[in-house]
């Protein structure tokens, strides 16, 4: 006979969604203010940082992500995936952070002046939330037949894996460049299929001259003004201009971009604008739900180039210092 699972109700001042750096801030500053609070992670701590490349580096320099003065120490200027992921697990542990990782946050109901929040472990009661789950979960599709291949990747980890096979990687920005090069390395035939007429000239600067010379003597073979419209088996057709041109494939990255959990906000009552961006006050980050923040990545909605760590880092303090003024008005 199977035992109903009796679920303790939790109380808590503010409720964090994401443990990924900015999370993580909010949290320091709740710490910070003697708040109650709780951050939920459905993945593990800074899980988006996880699932970068195996061997990423950081476009800012580690002082402009540190937290709470917290020293970020790096071997190079800028710092890497792993020494990241190392420093985040410390300032975690250095502040005893309250954090539940691989806990999934399934609904947010609003009554008078708190919240229930449903995960698929408990069910909590909070003043206060704040949303920190930024977008790296969601990729942007392509919609074109073939994209449901497992030969089709969102996400890149190491290039080993494809050396001596042949590589497509769509994209134009950051990520697409990495990949290219790092495929060249290890003897993949590499491809660059790019929409616009150039790669983007956000690419880092320290790379940007590689790529061009791999491109400019034929080493990455790169077709501009051109979109994939087909993925087969061993194959791949894309347009370029007025012209289809099929090419041999064994793997694609579509390192397009990604965007937030878009469903899951408004299933919150979140509103969403026009061009895809969540609705909330930009002195406050408040939304249109009382008591309801964003912070971080996620505020960009699908412009993900308009938010990243170090420019966001102090929404965590403009935001507790919102509620706190909050609790303070309701005490009276």
């Amino acid at each position: 006979m199977k035992k109903n699972i009796i679920v303790q109700e939790k109380f808590y001042d503010v409720l964090i969604i994401g443990a990924g750096p900015i999370g993580l801030a909010c949290g320091i500053e709740c710490e910070k203010n003697s708040l109650s609070y709780i951050i939920i992670e459905k993945g593990c701590l800074v899980n988006s940082i996880f699932n970068y490349p195996t061997n990423m580096t950081f476009f800012s320099t580690s002082e402009k992500i540190e937290l709470s003065g917290v020293p970020f120490v790096s071997h190079g200027v800028k710092p890497n995936r792993r020494e990241a992921l190392e420093y985040y697990r410390r300032v975690k542990e250095s502040f005893g952070l309250n954090v539940n990782i691989y806990e999934e946050v399934l609904s947010i109901t609003k009554s008078a002046n708190s919240f229930k929040v449903r995960s698929d472990k408990n069910i909590y009661n909070s003043r206060f939330i704040i949303i920190a789950t930024g977008y790296y979960d969601n990729a942007n599709l392509l919609n074109i037949p073939g994209e449901d291949l497992s030969k089709v990747r969102h996400y890149f980890d190491e290039p080993h894996p494809y050396s001596g096979q042949n590589v497509a990687v769509i994209g134009a920005g950051n990520s697409a460049v990495d990949v290219a090069l790092e495929l060249f390395r290890v003897g993949a035939n590499v491809t660059m299929i790019i929409r616009e007429d150039k790669i983007k000239p956000s690419i880092k600067y320290w790379v940007k001259p590689d790529i061009e010379n791999r491109i400019k003597e034929g080493s990455i073979k790169t077709f501009f003004e051109s979109e994939i419209i087909k993925i087969e088996s061993k194959e791949l057709t894309l347009q370029q201009k007025n012209k289809k041109i099929n090419i041999k494939n064994d793997f694609v990255f579509s390192m397009t971009g990604y965007h937030p959990d878009f469903s899951f906000l408004k299933k919150a009552g979140i509103k969403i604008g026009y061009d895809n961006t969540p609705e909330f006050n930009l002195k406050t980050f408040e939304t249109n739900i009382k008591g309801l923040y964003l912070a971080g990545v996620v505020c960009g909605g699908i412009n993900t180039d308009r938010y990243f760590i170090e420019n966001s880092i102090k929404h965590s303090e403009i935001i507790i210092n919102e509620i706190i003024k909050e609790i303070s008005v309701r005490a009276t």
